[in-house]
């Protein structure tokens, strides 16, 4: 099987598609945590749909625009992240992270996300994670660098580095790294349709022994910009078993924002 990205394209093809609504719907369970996402890049790559079935949970198949599936390297700061309806957790609810998402619909036609991975500098967030949720957490080290106003152009530039905290395999393959640098560009005035195909996401499908789930989250718009990628340097999609194309080939979408608050649901049985 090739794990080669394909072509993607601004539209999709199937007419019948609704395009994906950028505002959030209420959440349908009670709300179980809140958080902020900032500074977030999201890098896009269309794949076969085959190569991503067999690592969605059951019930579950790769969502696709334009007959391609894609395929996310998303590195972002989390800020002031809290249970129920509390306030934040000092410490312990701000740090960086960095995940490998696919996107994923099931048989109720609820459009979402599936982790293949999410690196995270908080151990006991990546144990809470895992155990609660059965969310492939990874406890890294990262690190986040603004050179906004800096050097030649006035341009913000952000450097997002990870190194995950495992130990090296047994066949020599040392932790997985990844280290992006994105220029930050205008405001997307009108966000294509592939643009709210990858970032109109409400909610996060799993599973716990075995049970499928379905996580409902919401947010507003994301206040999208355009953005360049300056430095791609990454291990994280390889690691996640995907192939080594985001060593090889650009990202076909490069998005940034600044951010958006969101708050999740308790988990429902697909």
């Amino acid at each position: 099987m090739s794990n080669r990205p394909v072509s993607g394209t601004e539209r999709s093809s199937d007419p019948r598609r609704p395009l994906l609504d950028p505002q959030g719907p209420p959440l349908p369970t009670r709300q179980i945590m809140s958080q902020w996402w900032r500074d977030i890049a999201f890098l896009h790559w269309p794949v076969e749909p085959a190569l991503l079935a067999p690592l969605l949970p059951p019930g579950v198949r790769p969502d696709e625009f334009d007959g391609a599936a894609w395929v996310g390297l998303i590195p972002f700061r989390m800020v002031d992240a809290g249970v129920f309806r509390g306030g934040p957790v000092p410490w312990l609810g701000t740090f960086p992270e960095t995940n490998v998402r696919v996107y994923s619909v099931d048989d109720r036609g609820r459009h979402g996300v599936t982790f293949l991975s999410l690196e995270a500098s908080r151990l006991l967030v990546v144990l809470g994670a895992r155990l609660g949720f059965n969310v492939p957490y990874q406890w890294a080290s990262m690190r986040i660098r603004d050179h906004s106003g800096t050097g030649d152009s006035p341009a913000r530039v952000l450097t997002y580095t990870t190194r995950r905290a495992t130990r090296a395999r047994a066949d020599g393959v040392g932790r997985p790294r990844s280290r992006i640098s994105v220029r930050v560009g205008e405001l997307v005035a009108e966000p294509s349709p592939l643009d709210l195909f990858l970032t109109a996401r409400f909610g996060l499908h799993t599973q716990v022994a075995g049970r499928p789930l379905w996580v409902p989250n919401t947010h507003g718009p994301w206040p999208l910009r355009s953005a360049e990628v300056l430095e791609l340097d990454d291990d994280l999609v390889e690691a996640a078993g995907l192939g080594s194309f985001a060593r090889t080939t650009p990202p076909a979408s490069v998005l940034f924002s600044e951010g958006v608050r969101t708050t999740f649901g308790f988990p429902q049985a697909l």
